[in-house]
């Protein structure tokens, strides 16, 4: 992020007319500059080398280069550089190869100019904002699939309960204010606790934090 508060942001979008029309419609309404613009997932990871954005913007069905293996190299060779996916897929399948694949967040195109830049602002931050629609999606999809081995250590083990009770809520799709009021503490606490559940889980967002529960029948 630049000394303004501007957020830099490359848009990948294979749609001409759409990009032009949402490079201006950021620009026009959040601390938005679009240092780059890409119509194929190599152009987006080409794009990020030279720039080093904050946050790309990232459409999952291109040409060539899928935007699932572009988040995935991008988040691999630019750590920081964080994605958010804008599409139109609401298949729950494509939410989790997303997420996965590192992104932190995942919109439907459907969704609101404003609801994009929030979602532009927490990966800039290194959280995460998926569509609420889509949430309760991804999470059936992901319970009908989870079968952990047996040989796994129990669920949540190396989580303390404090942090186990962060988790559930989390998975329930509550932001931190939220956490904050049914756990009796502050945000800047939940945010703390977020971290430690993150680097203990070894995953990323709070969003595969919500997978990994689901999957080991925390919630």
């Amino acid at each position: 992020m630049e000394a303004s508060g501007e957020l830099r942001v490359v848009l990948a979008d294979d749609h001409d007319m759409f990009r032009t029309a949402l490079r201006h419609l950021l620009e026009e309404n959040g601390p938005v500059r679009v240092v780059g613009e890409a119509a194929t997932g190599e152009g987006a990871v080409t794009q990020v080398r030279e720039h080093a954005p904050d946050v790309v913007v990232m459409d999952l069905s291109m040409p060539g280069l899928g935007g699932v293996d572009a988040t995935r190299r991008i988040v691999t060779d630019s750590p920081h550089t964080n994605v958010v996916v804008l599409t139109v897929s609401e298949d729950a399948a494509d939410v989790v190869d997303a997420i996965v694949a590192g992104a932190c967040g995942y919109l439907l195109k459907s969704a609101s100019i404003e609801e994009l830049i929030s979602g532009i602002r927490a990966a800039a931050s290194g959280d995460a904002l998926i569509s609420p629609g889509i949430a309760g999606r991804l999470l059936t999809h992901v319970r009908e699939q989870a079968h952990a081995p047996a040989a796994d250590p129990p669920p949540g083990a190396q989580l303390s309960a404090r942090e186990l009770d962060v988790l559930k809520l989390v998975a329930e799709g509550k932001d931190n204010g939220q956490i904050a009021a049914v756990l009796f503490i502050s945000p800047k606490t939940v945010k703390n606790h977020i971290s430690n559940i993150l680097m203990k889980l070894q995953i990323t967002n709070r969003i595969q934090a919500a997978v990994y529960a689901v999957r080991r029948g925390i919630v």
